[in-house]
């Protein structure tokens, strides 16, 4: 018994040791789930703390937020000047990049920019974005800007400094005043006029018919009225108010109004960005490309709705179903006034889009070579396709080599030396065609006129590609920036913010 009792004590207290040891357990094990919460993470700041950062040691965050708004507005500028996306793309990553951001990602979609910068992999990136909301043709503007970006490019320029110059930029009034724009664009349709063959009092009903569309134009836009209905009233007026004077017999004998029409539609035209959406599909910016190509083809087609409601008004006021004039047969004596007319033309419409002096010379010169070649080529028996190709490449040629030299981008010579070549008459023939004498044949004519709108705007990109390898040193590294460049800098830097 007592052996008996021995064992049992000797349970006891085997239990209560296993208990005390169960107990010293738990507390232990409830000590290390304690530090695992707050001791691990302290463990794991260390180590991250300890470990170095992967990637480039970038500013502040007020820093970074001041160069990608910088780098933004810029690219703003660009877009509403008509510029393609790769060379928004071009520009912005070379002022991140001069300012200190060599990791950015740039997105251009038609009406938006947007900038993603990468600061390694402790921090989270910054993202930001900005909406182009208006689009005005301001040339002088638009180098001001390449001036600026050259010189932060160059490092000559910090991040706070050029903040204000282009705010600065931005808010200046244009170079001239409106009714200059008016004046230009009129004696850019008496140019045009000419051009295709008409007289002197053609040209002046020309000039004066656009001059009366830009002011109604003006009013309009005041009125926040969508420019497709602006380009209906536009087509409209050119077409309706001709038509009114013949039907009066206010035009003397001779007088052909299809010229008069044709001379406002080609200033009409010329304010679509058929150039910028080539390039942007030959680029690779395929949904910005088709943005650009929508809005061509809408305002396009607000031009085309405003003729044919002129035409069908006039039809059922006893307009006679009398053929239309055709385009005068190309001849060697009309090759110096096409020279002339071309270099008036082009220089008109660099007037009226506010470019500076020396743009104006250069953009003549561009219009009458242009012209001159297209006339050449018509001459010798190339069509009217082939002819507008290798003449607009022959403009974008020579102005990627002589606008660097003057400082000017080469979207301002390119746009100014085709839009003298610009179908006008013919997308006039094509709509009389269809809404006066109820033809099918106005079909053909209507896409001969946009395919010589494709083959002008093709061939200045071509020819812009094709000057490259010509300049020294920067044909490899237009290529390394994604092609042919209109606008933008041609030497970013990676310069670092002190």
């Amino acid at each position: 018994m007592a052996g008996l009792r021995f064992a049992d004590g000797d349970r006891n207290v085997l239990g209560r040791q296993r208990k005390t040891r169960r107990f010293a357990a738990t507390s232990a094990a409830g000590t290390v789930a304690g530090t695992s919460v707050a001791g691990i993470r302290a463990e794991r700041d260390v180590e991250s703390a300890e470990q170095p950062l992967i990637g480039p040691e970038l500013p502040g965050d007020a820093t970074v937020n001041l160069v990608l708004d910088l780098s933004l507005r810029v690219g703003e500028v660009l877009m509403a000047s008509g510029a393609g996306a790769a060379d928004v793309t071009a520009t912005v990553i070379a002022v991140t990049s001069a300012c200190g951001l060599p990791h950015c990602e740039v997105d251009v979609i038609f009406t938006s920019i947007s900038i993603c910068c990468h600061r390694g992999t402790a921090l989270s990136p910054v993202t930001s974005q900005r909406v182009v909301r208006s689009r005005s043709l301001d040339y002088t503007r638009l180098a001001a800007v390449e001036n600026l970006v050259g010189e932060i490019t160059s490092g000559k320029l910090g991040a706070a400094d050029a903040r204000e110059r282009l705010r600065t930029l931005t808010e200046a009034p244009h170079p001239y005043p409106r009714w200059v724009a008016t004046a230009a664009w009129a004696l850019m349709a008496a140019a045009v006029v000419v051009l295709i063959g008409g007289g002197a009092m053609i040209a002046l009903m020309a000039g004066v018919i656009t001059a009366i569309i830009d002011r109604v134009g003006r009013l309009l836009n005041r009125r926040s009225l969508p420019f497709f209905f602006q380009q209906v009233a536009g087509g409209g007026l050119a077409t309706g108010i001709t038509l009114t004077v013949m039907r009066l017999g206010l035009l003397p004998a001779g007088v052909q109004p299809s010229l008069v029409v044709a001379g406002a539609i080609t200033v009409l035209l010329s304010g679509l960005s058929v150039v910028s959406a080539v390039q942007d599909g030959i680029s690779g910016y395929n949904v910005t490309a088709a943005g650009r190509t929508m809005e061509v083809t809408l305002m396009s087609a607000g031009l085309v709705a405003g003729v044919v409601l002129a035409l069908g008004v006039a039809v059922r006021l006893g307009l006679p179903d009398e053929p239309i004039i055709e385009p005068l047969a190309q001849t060697a004596l009309r090759l110096p006034v096409q020279v002339l007319a071309g270099g008036a033309a082009a220089a008109c419409f660099a007037l009226a889009s506010y470019a500076t002096r020396r743009a104006l010379l250069v953009a003549a010169g561009a219009g009458a070579l242009g012209a001159g070649a297209h006339g050449a080529l018509v001459l010798v028996g190339l069509n009217q396709i082939g002819a507008s190709a290798v003449a607009a490449a022959l403009i974008g040629f020579c102005g990627g080599l002589v606008s660097r030299r003057f400082r000017l981008p080469p979207l301002v010579v390119a746009v100014s030396g085709l839009t003298p070549l610009l179908p006008g008459l013919t997308t006039y023939q094509s709509m009389f065609q269809l809404a006066v004498q109820r033809s099918t044949a106005g079909l053909p004519t209507l896409m001969l006129a946009v395919a010589i709108a494709l083959a002008l705007a093709a061939g200045v990109v071509l020819g812009e590609y094709l000057a490259q390898p010509v300049r020294t040193g920067l044909g490899r590294l237009e290529r390394r920036l994604a092609g042919p460049r209109m606008a933008g800098p041609l030497r970013p830097s990676r310069r670092r913010l002190e």
